[in-house]
């Protein structure tokens, strides 16, 4: 772990441009890098917050192939979505650039030929799958069939999403063409690989013995696992007519492998941060005092703990990751996120929504953070998050605070008297805090330091409850000048302290305490040449820092004027969150309808067997439940021929009241059969729907009596 760097490089992982951006990405990499860097800054830090669109790649072809357009128009209409999220969202990147810029292509292929120079790659021709119908070389996602180490058999051509194994395409059994459905065919290609097994000792030594302590345990865990099955050289280049060109003679129609120069795009980006900002980039890249932090999620470790370092390490002159905080994956309602299945929350869609409650989805992600293993966001918790703890905790001491030092003395604050025991104690326990959640932040448990937050908060109505200022103010009108001091001295280091975790409502209690001169808003990150950059204004605006709450003897002074009260937070309520509920659940039943398949045909019969089946139509006169049986209702039914009793398992799907009056088709000549003691005389014909629920299947055509054959 480095010591006192001079300068920090935060990268967040490049998005897809293939798709919106989702709860599981905010949860996993920008919330907690949003924190990380408004931390660093806060303590003055030197720091360099870097990300960008992903755009290459065989995901943006299959979504341009599915979406009937070209990878270019995929490209920006989804680049323009994450970017709009991002900056409404409040992420304070330095810099957000894409990998189609002209200044990604630069810097990739000289990093690639640097090393292919450097005599890095090895060049080999390969049988690669080819899809004969379509004439093109099948990249990896562009192929399925069944992993061969777990059976599943729609496992991809990179990876197997069920048993989580790395795979080639051409390791799975009876692989199909994603594109046109056929069995591909072995044909020879030639293509570059990173010798990946030439760098496993440099790998044992810099992270399994350098990085055992100060690792999290899952991300050290995975690379242990890979080095320990062996490292094998990896493809580079791919067959492919979207990406960078591999910038070599006798490389014509290949690219650069998506994995190769998408995590280039992190220098690529600051390259162009570093020019709009009148910066030298290569310290942030090259310089032993710059700490470099790579935020990801668990399924991007291998890239960013192993191929990226050993790329890096090819170079030559790069630092490596001082670390990688893997997170988990976060669980959507107790089923994985999908973006293909639209099992999701949008973030886009979130803030439209729930306009102005971005801390609310930052406060809610961040304590329910999937930091050591896989957690599940509900929105009942989302709700209780709020309604239980940021408004009834934090926003409560906060209006408190506000509305009684507006109520007494006009808004301006009271100069103190003696402080009391208590006061001091609550004084000094306030200016641990900065410490204590900067150890959790440094450590990268930030579910542990929002924790910390709350219980400044906490500590704040506790100070309150037990001096009763609203009581004391008619026996002892001095003593509450000091106890008021004292609580807005606490509001004062909240909104500090809070900004990492909760950036607007910081800004909107800076506004009602008036601590700044310069206006604060969180919503002023400009947008130049095709950049987000965070403004620096902004930073300059804060009068105090993070460890002015731990020194400084005063943090908002006496005969100060401060605003009118404004609510922090605003209750959420069950309707708002049900509507939340209801659009997913009409998600589950549209996933359930497109992914319903038909039962296979049955053995063939001839045409006597089915003209001996007497179907009539008919309809429900009566219905009751039968006695100590959950699914079976009796049924008296009117067939036309006669009134019969017919037993049926429906129980669990009607009511028997909402069925009478109810036109069937009864299938009238089945032979009688005893249940439950009661003799059944046919059988109602059901089926069921996409969310798997019973469905007559009855006549609805006018004029159709009881009796009618059906044939």
């Amino acid at each position: 772990m480095l010591q006192d760097p001079k300068r920090y490089t935060v990268t967040a992982a490049l998005p897809y441009t293939n798709g919106p951006i989702h709860i599981g990405h905010l949860a996993g990499v920008y919330v907690p890098s949003d924190i990380y860097s408004r931390f660093l800054r806060l303590q003055g830090k030197d720091v360099a917050f870097i990300c960008g669109s992903d755009e290459h790649g065989v995901a943006i072809s299959m979504k341009a192939k599915k979406e009937g357009i070209t990878p270019q128009q995929v490209i920006d209409k989804y680049n323009s979505i994450i970017k709009q999220s991002f900056e409404d969202f409040g992420i304070s990147f330095d810099n957000y650039s894409r990998t189609s810029a002209k200044v990604h292509h630069e810097t990739a292929s000289e990093f690639f030929k640097k090393l292919y120079n450097d005599g890095k790659f090895i060049e080999e021709v390969t049988e690669q799958l080819y899809d004969e119908e379509a004439h093109q070389f099948l990249a990896d996602r562009f192929v399925t069939g069944t992993c061969p180490k777990c059976g599943n058999e729609e496992a991809y051509g990179d990876q197997c999403e069920k048993c989580g194994s790395s795979l080639n395409a051409t390791d799975l059994i009876n692989p199909k063409s994603t594109i046109t459905g056929s069995k591909p065919v072995l044909k020879e290609t030639k293509h570059w690989f990173l010798p990946l097994d030439q760098y496993d000792a440099f790998l044992r030594e810099w992270i399994l013995e350098g990085h055992k302590n100060d690792w999290k345990p899952n991300v050290f865990g995975q690379v242990k696992s890979w080095l320990d099955d062996g490292l094998k050289p990896r493809a580079v280049t791919r067959d492919l007519d979207w990406g960078i060109p591999v910038p070599v003679e006798g490389a014509e129609g290949k690219v650069l492998y998506v994995w190769f120069d998408a995590p280039i795009g992190y220098i690529s980006s600051t390259k162009e941060w570093a020019q709009r900002e009148g910066k030298d980039w290569e310290p942030y890249w090259k310089s032993n005092d710059t700490k470099l932090v790579h935020f990801i999620g668990k399924d991007n470790i291998v890239f960013h703990c192993v191929i990226f370092p050993a790329m890096l390490k090819a170079e030559g002159s790069y630092i490596l990751p001082d670390n990688v905080p893997a997170n988990e994956f976060l669980n959507l309602e107790g089923n994985k996120l999908s973006t293909s299945k639209n099992w999701a929350v949008w973030l886009h869609e979130y803030l439209e929504d729930f306009p102005g409650k971005q801390d609310v989805l930052r406060y809610a992600l961040t304590s329910n953070a999937p930091e050591t293993k896989d957690n599940d966001f509900t929105w009942k918790d989302f709700q209780a998050r709020n309604n239980n703890e940021l408004v009834a905790i934090f926003g409560n001491f906060i209006n408190r605070v506000v509305v009684l030092t507006n109520k007494y003395y006009n808004g301006i604050i009271p100069a103190p008297n003696e402080f009391s025991d208590v006061d001091e104690a609550t004084l000094t326990e306030m200016r641990a805090y900065p410490a204590v959640i900067a150890s959790s932040i440094e450590r990268y448990r930030f579910r542990e330091a929002l924790g910390e937050l709350m219980n400044l908060a906490r500590l704040g109505n506790k100070y309150l409850a037990d001096e009763e200022p609203w009581k004391m103010v008619k026996e002892n009108p001095e003593r509450v000048k000091t106890q008021m001091y004292v609580a807005l001295q606490i509001a004062a280091a909240l909104s500090v302290l809070s900004e990492p975790f909760l950036p607007f409502t910081a800004a909107k209690l800076k506004d009602i305490l008036k601590l700044d001169d310069v206006p604060h808003s969180v919503q002023s990150m400009g947008i130049v040449d095709e950049t987000l950059s965070f403004n620096d204004a902004e930073r300059s605006s804060h009068k105090l820092s993070w460890n002015d709450i731990a020194v400084k003897h005063e943090l908002i002074p006496a005969n100060h004027q401060i605003g009118q009260a404004e609510l922090l937070f605003a209750k959420i309520e069950d309707e708002e969150i049900q509507k939340q509920v209801d659009k997913l659940e009409a998600t589950k039943t549209a996933n359930n309808a497109a992914n319903k398949k038909a039962e296979p045909q049955k053995e063939t019969i001839a045409f006597e067997d089915f003209a001996k089946m007497d179907i009539r139509t008919g309809t429900i006169l009566e219905a009751e439940k039968m006695p100590k049986a959950n699914k079976l209702l009796v049924l008296k039914v009117d067939t036309g021929i006669d009134v019969r009793t017919i037993v049926s398992g429906i129980a669990e799907s009607f009511k028997p009241e909402d069925i009478i009056g109810k036109r069937v088709s009864v299938l009238v000549n089945l032979a009688p059969r005893a249940l439950r003691g009661v003799e059944s005389q046919g059988m109602i014909l059901m089926t069921e729907n996409a969310e798997g629920k019973l469905v007559f299947i009855n006549p609805d055509a006018d004029g159709v009596n009881n009796g009618e054959m059906i044939s």
